[in-house]
C-alpha cells in the first residue's frame, strides 16, 4: 500500500469510528509553534505552567522519529439551548448554574482516547511494517490546533479556536503521532484553508471579561474558562459580576460564532447532559445545591466527569459567586436559604470558599 492508500485507509477507518473529520499532516514546526511560544512570553497562559513544555512548540521531540500526525475531529453539540439564550441567573425560583457544553456528558479526554487508540489498533493490524503510534486526546504537550489547520480541518477564528466552514466549531481535537510514513492531506503547495472570519468580531464583542485582547489572541488570566477551571486561588473581584451564572467554563465565544448559527448534533449519547440527582442534570444545575455539596458528593458525582478538573473547592468557589451573581428577591424564602447556605460557606476551612462567601453575602444582602 503507498503512502496515499494509508492515508486514505485511515481516513476512512476514523469515518467509521465516528469521527466528523480527519486528516494528516507531517510531524514538523509550524509558524504558529513560534506564535505559540510567544503567546507564553507575554504571560498570557497564567498559572498553566504545564503550558511551558518546551515539547509543545518543539513537536519533533514529543515522539522522536515521529513523521506523520493524524488529525481526528468529534462532535460534541447536542440539541440544548446556548447560555446566551437563557434568562439572567436568579431569574427562575432557583438559580441555576451553567457548565460548558464540552463538560456535560462523559468525560471526553475519555471517549476520545477510546475511539484514538481503537483507531492505533486498526494502523497495527493493517500495516505490518514495524511502527510506533501515540495517541493524545488533549493529554500531552501538543498542540492540537495547529496541526489540524495543517491537515485541512479548518482555520485558527478570531477565538483562537479552530473553525471548519461546514462544522463550525463544536468538536473535540484529537492526534495520533506516527513513524508511519503517510502522504499529507494537503497536497504539495496547498495551503491550509482560508480564514473566513472575515470582518466579523462578534466573539470578541460578546467575551463577558474582554478576554480575547485582540483578534486571535486570548489572555487566559481573564478567560471564563481558565477562572472557573484552572486557578486554583480566588478570582480576582474585577472579573466576578461578568462571569454571571458560569461555574465550569464558558461558551460565549461559540455561541455568537456565525458558523456555529447551524451546527448539527453529536450522534454521540455519551455528550448528552449526565443526571445529578433526581432533581437536575448538568444542564443547569442549581447553584445552591452546587454550593452545599461536600468533597465525598463531589467526588461520587463527578467520577468520569470532566468537572473533576476544578476540584470541589473549585466547583462551590464558583457557585458562590453565581449566588452572588443571582437575582434574588430579597427576603424571598429562596433568597433567605442562600444567604443561610453562604453564612455557613464563610466559616469554610477553606479559604478560598470563605472570601467567595462572603463576597456573595455583599452582593445580595
Amino acid at each position: 500500500m503507498n503512502v496515499a492508500a494509508r492515508t486514505a485507509w485511515i481516513v476512512g477507518r476514523a469515518r467509521e469510528l465516528g469521527f466528523a473529520l480527519c486528516g494528516v499532516t507531517p510531524l514538523q514546526r509550524f509558524p504558529e509553534h513560534k506564535g505559540f511560544e510567544e503567546w507564553l512570553a507575554r504571560g498570557y497562559a497564567g498559572e498553566m505552567g504545564y503550558l511551558a513544555d518546551a515539547r509543545r512548540w518543539k513537536p519533533k521531540e514529543v515522539l522522536p522519529g515521529a513523521r506523520s500526525v493524524i488529525v481526528c475531529a468529534l462532535q460534541y453539540n447536542t440539541d440544548h439551548p446556548y447560555s446566551t439564550e437563557g434568562g439572567p441567573a436568579g431569574a427562575s425560583e432557583k438559580p441555576a448554574g451553567w457548565i460548558s457544553r464540552y463538560a456535560w456528558g462523559r468525560d471526553y479526554h475519555e471517549v476520545m482516547w477510546e475511539r484514538l487508540n481503537a483507531l492505533v489498533e486498526k494502523l497495527t493490524g493493517e500495516f505490518s511494517e514495524s511502527h510506533i503510534a501515540r495517541a493524545y486526546a488533549d493529554t500531552g504537550p501538543v498542540a492540537e490546533r495547529i496541526f489540524a489547520k495543517h491537515a485541512g480541518l479548518g482555520w485558527l477564528g478570531k477565538n483562537t479556536l479552530l473553525l471548519n466552514k461546514d462544522l463550525g466549531s463544536w468538536f473535540f481535537l484529537g492526534v495520533i503521532l506516527t513513524t508511519l510514513e503517510l502522504e499529507p492531506t494537503l497536497a504539495p503547495g496547498e495551503m491550509p484553508a482560508g480564514d473566513l472570519c472575515g470582518h466579523c468580531r462578534q466573539c470578541l464583542d460578546a467575551c463577558p471579561t474582554g478576554a480575547l485582547v485582540e483578534p486571535y489572541v486570548l489572555d487566559a488570566r481573564r478567560c471564563i474558562s481558565y477562572l472557573t477551571i484552572e486557578l486554583r486561588g480566588s478570582i480576582p473581584e474585577e472579573f466576578r459580576a461578568p462571569m454571571g451564572h458560569h461555574v465550569y467554563g464558558c461558551d460565549v465565544c461559540q455561541e455568537v460564532c456565525p458558523y456555529n448559527r447551524d451546527a448539527v448534533f453529536t450522534e454521540v449519547d455519551e455528550f448528552e447532559p449526565r443526571a445529578w440527582g433526581t432533581e437536575t442534570s448538568l444542564l443547569e444545575p442549581k447553584l445552591e445545591r452546587l454550593a452545599e455539596m461536600s468533597e465525598e458528593e463531589f467526588r461520587e458525582k463527578f467520577r468520569g466527569s470532566a468537572i473533576k478538573r476544578t476540584k470541589w473547592r473549585g466547583l462551590v468557589r464558583n457557585a458562590c459567586v453565581g449566588l452572588g451573581n443571582a437575582q434574588l428577591e430579597n427576603g424571598s424564602e429562596q433568597h433567605q436559604r442562600v444567604v443561610q447556605v453562604l453564612k455557613r460557606l464563610e466559616n469554610s476551612s477553606e479559604m478560598v470558599i470563605a472570601e467567595s462567601a462572603q463576597w456573595a453575602l455583599s452582593r445580595i444582602l
